[in-house]
C-alpha cells in the first residue's frame, strides 16, 4: 500500500451510499483565471531585487479555501469528473508554488493529518471496495501521522484507516488498519519511505455481537467475558518484506511534500502514484 500512502473529510454517517449523483462540474474560464491571477500575483519573483515575493497570509488562506471547496463533494476523490480533477490539479499547483524551494520543516510536519482528497489508485481502491462489498466499509477517517518532532533527518509515518464490518463492528470506528513506515529526508522536499508493518487493532465490536457472545440478560460466564476481552485487545501484525528477497529491506518509495503550513499538507507520490490533500487533525492515540 503506497499510501504515502508512497485525503475537513466528511464525518461518515455509516449508512450513506458511497456513490451519488453529482451535478455536472465545469472549470470555467473565470475560475481558471482566478487561479492564474492568484498564482502570478502571489508567487512571482522580483527580478530587479532577486528576492522572492512573500505571499500574504490572507491570499494563501484564500487559495487553500479554494482548494478545499473544489474537493468538498468528491468523497475524498472517489467521485470526480475530468473537469473537477483538472481544476483541483490547477489549484494544487497554484498553492504549491507559494512555498517552492523551502525545505521540509519536521517540527511543523509532526502530528496528525486528516485526508481530504486523493487521486492515488491504491487508496481509491479502498473506497471502491467499500462501495462494492457490503461487508467492508471505510466509514471512518483516514489519517497520516508523522512522528518526527525531535528528529533532524527523518522519522516514522503511520497511515491510519478506520473501517468497519456492518452488524459485527461499530459503525464509525469498528477497527483500525495501520500501515507503518520509516522515512528519511533525501532532499529539500522529498522523503523516502521504507514500509515496515501492517497491523489491525482497536477492534470495537457492535452491541449485537456483544449480546451474542455474552447476553446481557443472562449471567455472563468467565469464558464469555474472556472472549470479549480478547476481541477488544486483539492486534494482528504483519511485517512488510521484499517479495523478491525476504532478507533485503522492505519495499519503499519517494514521497514529495509539495506544500506544508500549520494546517495543510499537500503531497505527491513520486512516479505517478497520485496526489494527497490533508488538513491538520487532533492528536491521534494508537
Amino acid at each position: 500500500m503506497n499510501m504515502a500512502f508512497a485525503t475537513s473529510l466528511y464525518t461518515a454517517t455509516g449508512k450513506r451510499s458511497i456513490f451519488k449523483i453529482i451535478k455536472p462540474f465545469t472549470c470555467s474560464a473565470a475560475t481558471r483565471r482566478i487561479f492564474t491571477v492568484r498564482r502570478n500575483f502571489s508567487c512571482s519573483a522580483t527580478v530587479a531585487t532577486n528576492i522572492t515575493a512573500r505571499v500574504s497570509e490572507f491570499d494563501i488562506e484564500n487559495q487553500k479555501n479554494d482548494l478545499l471547496s473544489l474537493v468538498q463533494d468528491t468523497q475524498r476523490g472517489l467521485v470526480t469528473t475530468p473537469d473537477q480533477r483538472s481544476c483541483i490539479e490547477e489549484a494544487l499547483v497554484s498553492l504549491e508554488g507559494c512555498t517552492m524551494g523551502e525545505s521540509v520543516d519536521l517540527v511543523r510536519l509532526d502530528g496528525t493529518w486528516r485526508l481530504q482528497y486523493t487521486s492515488a489508485p491504491d487508496v481509491l481502491v479502498l473506497f471502491e471496495s467499500a462501495a462494492r462489498f457490503p461487508f467492508f466499509q471505510v466509514v471512518g477517517q483516514i489519517f497520516q501521522k508523522f512522528e518526527c518532532r525531535d528528529q533532524s533527518d527523518g522519522g516514522v509515518i503511520r497511515n491510519v484507516v478506520q473501517w468497519s464490518i456492518p452488524t459485527l463492528l461499530e459503525e464509525q470506528e469498528g477497527a483500525t488498519l495501520l500501515v507503518s513506515a520509516k522515512f528519511n529526508v533525501v532532499s529539500a522536499r522529498n522523503i523516502y519511505l521504507q514500509f515496515e508493518e501492517i497491523s489491525i487493532q482497536n477492534i470495537r465490536i457492535s452491541e449485537e455481537l456483544q449480546a451474542l457472545v455474552a447476553p446481557a440478560l443472562l449471567p455472563r460466564s468467565f469464558l464469555s467475558l474472556q472472549i470479549l476481552q480478547f476481541i477488544r485487545t486483539f492486534k494482528a501484525q504483519i511485517p512488510v518484506r521484499n517479495p523478491g528477497d525476504p532478507g533485503r529491506r522492505s519495499v519503499g518509495g519517494l514521497y514529495y511534500l509539495s506544500y506544508l503550513d500549520r494546517n495543510m499538507l499537500l503531497g505527491r507520490a513520486v512516479g505517478g502514484g497520485g496526489v494527497f490533500v490533508f488538513t491538520r487533525a487532533q492528536p491521534l492515540d494508537l
